[in-house]
């Protein structure tokens, strides 16, 4: 997972956009990327303990690595860290989704109205160009929607101007992206709500109706909340 000091949008001047990267993706990272994976993917589970001695051995890495990858990850929300007891995947509950995307959906919110007050010709150009992409994806491949989903997300970031608030998303990006793929194994997936949501949020950014922004937000995130909660239940009944 990227974080925001590593990697930028830029915005170029004829209103394509490049990403810079400002340092190669560390040991650590890819580390946290790896056990990342595992949990988003459900290898890990809710609860289940990870093993640092065991990670050592698969990686073939050394502990102190493995150590800060971990902690990396708790400042992602995906893991807990306990003293004397060790770490612990995060576990997926009804309220602790709905805190979740309560959270998301205000700073989803923050982060469109600064869009929407901001943009320009040339720095919006890139971000219809995505949601085009968006549009193009087919529908049985929702995890490449939801990939170009968190894109947009980011490209966006340069449009805020807000470093906290992009900072803040980027790290519920993995627990949100986890959601998603739990939501996905029991639901099928409504990659065409989804069409329908960035095309309505989008028609309201470039009609600059900020006073639209937190409704259609609140109602997809909402449906979106309630679609893992969903998700959850099924499990807890197999």
């Amino acid at each position: 997972m990227m974080t925001c000091d590593r990697i930028r949008d830029k915005i170029n001047d004829d209103g394509s956009a490049t990403m810079s990267f400002t340092a190669p993706e560390s040991l650590t990272e890819k580390i946290a990327n790896y056990l990342s994976t595992q949990i988003v993917e459900g290898k890990l589970k809710s609860g289940e303990r990870i093993q640092e001695a065991r990670v050592v051995n698969d990686l073939q890495v050394s502990r102190g690595p493995v150590r800060e990858a971990l902690l990396l990850l708790e400042a992602r929300y995906l893991i807990t860290i306990l003293p004397r007891r060790g770490a612990f995947v995060t576990g997926l509950t009804p309220e602790s989704v709905e805190d979740l995307y309560d959270t998301y959906v205000h700073l989803l919110a923050l982060l469109t109205r600064r869009v929407t007050q901001k943009w320009t010709d040339t720095t919006l150009a890139p971000l219809l160009k995505q949601i085009e992409t968006i549009k193009s994806l087919p529908d049985h491949q929702p995890q490449a929607f939801i990939d170009a989903g968190f894109t947009l997300m980011r490209m966006a970031y340069s449009l805020s101007g807000n470093i906290y608030l992009c900072d803040t998303l980027t790290k519920l990006q993995p627990a949100l992206h986890r959601t998603y793929t739990v939501a996905m194994k029991h639901n099928a997936w409504e990659t065409q709500r989804g069409l329908i949501f960035f095309s309505g949020l989008l028609k309201a950014v470039m009609e600059r109706k900020t006073e639209q922004l937190p409704k259609l937000i609140h109602d997809y995130g909402s449906y979106q909340c309630q679609l893992v909660i969903s998700a959850l239940e099924k499990q807890e009944q197999r």
